[in-house]
């Protein structure tokens, strides 16, 4: 038996490649950062051409690294930021503009033109999603607005749409595919068919001739070129899909939450798409080949750790992140500061889109510590809001939380976690389980795991913090937030 599997693991503020064993222990990683490119208040931009080289360097560095070839590895897996929109030339592969990133708000307007003829939750009887800035369709139906002849080429299909995992898989095959999780997140695919909207391509004026093949999350697509010479490419999942598999949430009820440059919460709810009536979005958890689609509800929140690189880049509070935990451990509270980072807008459960960022509470008694504590705690209280949407549309309640993320080597804001949700909060053995998840989805594909149970198996928990803190004082800290909030709603006119 070959003895790794690879991973792609393509964020929005980095790419990675990683290699794993059948125990699904890291055995070699490489990272490389690539620019946020900002024109403008909202908008953000990556340079699709960097992303492709920068993975072609850690996929060379990771297998420096662990003294391994391409031949080493059974299988290779994609998991991606999963909203990013790329559209390039077919014919010479270049990009004709930069991705639009998940989180830029540039189609504000086209959001609230559509949501004046129906109401915002009009296509989430198809789609599960509600109009909103974040989603890759309309982000395409700017593209193509704005870059001249777009449409008459796209039409022609001499242009083609991806997703970053797209993108990847096609500099890799030359396929043109994606998967449903991928596909779920363009806001163009029915839930339930699993396939492009012919309705909600005509009412954004989307050409078929564009779109990638929707295929499965775990099958053999086809055979790696260049710097993954022979290896098979056989598992695409989004990256908080990928989450949810790596942390083995493979039952109904089950959920995970991801703290990185978002946040993103995921709860199976098995194989029938669950509506959600809180300001969650349906999608789909993952699909194995041939096996029925396993949906999820999600709870998405814009900005986690992205809240402590703004700390580190704008404000200059500290020099690298990891050093927000101790300046944030040097006081005994926030000091009544409360930071609603809505800088894209607040995502779920309110989805609103003219939402600001705020400080609140503010006296001169505030220091930098209380803001790098006020930082930490709203990722917390926006992980409440969404457990409490949840709650509210699948009737179960939350026992534990299982996290993963960069964000959870943090001690301090996985206790503060803990004590305002009022339930443990798990950390597992394997805390990189985005990209795990798109190695777990590949090695099944070509027999490197035998099944489901290898999954299950493999995970296991490494700390697990248990809520101290009372009810009086976790009610009086949510209510303060609740007003932050509202204090950040429709501030763009």
């Amino acid at each position: 038996m070959t003895r790794y599997v690879g991973a792609i693991d393509q964020g929005t503020t980095s790419t990675r490649f990683i290699v794993f064993d059948h125990a699904g222990n890291t055995v070699a990683v490489d990272q490389m950062e690539h620019a946020q490119i900002m024109p403008q208040p909202g908008w953000v931009e990556h340079d699709a051409n960097e992303i492709w080289a920068n993975t072609q360097k850690v996929i060379a560095g990771a297998l420096a690294k662990g003294g391994l070839t391409p031949a080493d590895l059974a299988a290779v897996g994609i998991t991606n930021q999963r909203e990013t929109t790329v559209l390039w030339d077919k014919a010479s592969g270049q990009p004709v503009h930069n991705a639009l990133v998940w989180m830029d708000t540039r189609t504000a307007d086209l959001v609230a033109a559509h949501t004046a003829e129906g109401g915002q939750d009009k296509l989430r009887g198809k789609t599960g999603l509600p109009l909103a800035t974040y989603f890759s369709g309309l982000k395409l139906r700017w593209l193509l607005d704005n870059v001249p002849g777009a449409q008459g080429r796209a039409e022609a299909g001499e242009l083609l749409f991806g997703t970053i995992d797209t993108w990847l898989a096609w500099q890799l095959t030359g396929l043109h595919i994606t998967d449903v999780t991928n596909a779920s997140r363009t806001q163009l695919m029915e839930l339930e068919s699993l396939d492009w909207d012919p309705e909600v391509l005509t009412l954004f004026n989307i050409p078929r001739a564009c779109l990638p093949e929707i295929r499965s999350s775990s099958e053999v697509y086809g055979t790696c070129r260049g710097v993954l010479e022979g290896v098979p490419l056989a598992g695409i999942l989004g990256d908080q899909q990928a989450a949810l598999f790596g942390q083995a949430c493979l039952a109904p009820g089950e959920a995970k939450n991801t703290y990185g440059t978002g946040c993103f919460m995921l709860m199976n709810t098995g194989e029938k798409p669950f509506p959600s009536t809180s300001g969650l979005l349906t999608t789909l958890g993952y699909k194995l080949g041939d096996a029925p689609a396993v949906y999820a509800l999600e709870g998405s929140i814009s900005i986690a750790g992205a809240l402590v690189q703004w700390l580190r880049d704008n404000l200059g509070l500290v020099s690298h992140a990891g050093e927000i935990e101790a300046l944030a451990r040097s006081v005994e509270d926030n000091g009544d500061v409360y930071i609603v980072p809505a800088f894209s807008g607040l995502y779920a459960p309110h989805w609103d889109d003219r939402a600001r960022g705020v400080v609140a509470g503010l006296t001169r008694f505030a220091t930098k510590a209380h803001f790098a504590r006020a930082a930490l705690e709203a990722v917390a209280f926006q992980t409440r809001e969404v457990i409490d949407a949840m709650t509210r549309d699948s009737g179960v309640e939350i026992k534990e939380l299982r996290t993963d993320g960069g964000m959870v080597v943090n001690e301090l804001l996985m206790q503060f976690q803990s004590d305002i949700l009022g339930v443990p909060v798990v950390r597992p053995k394997v805390i990189e389980t985005t990209a795990l998840g798109a190695a777990y989805a590949a090695g099944l594909a070509v027999g490197y795991w035998a099944s489901t149970q290898d999954i299950t198996d493999n995970w296991g928990v490494d700390k697990r913090w248990q809520p101290g803190m009372a009810d009086e004082r976790r009610a009086v800290l949510y209510a303060k937030w609740n007003k932050a909030v509202a204090r950040s709603r429709d501030w763009v006119d």
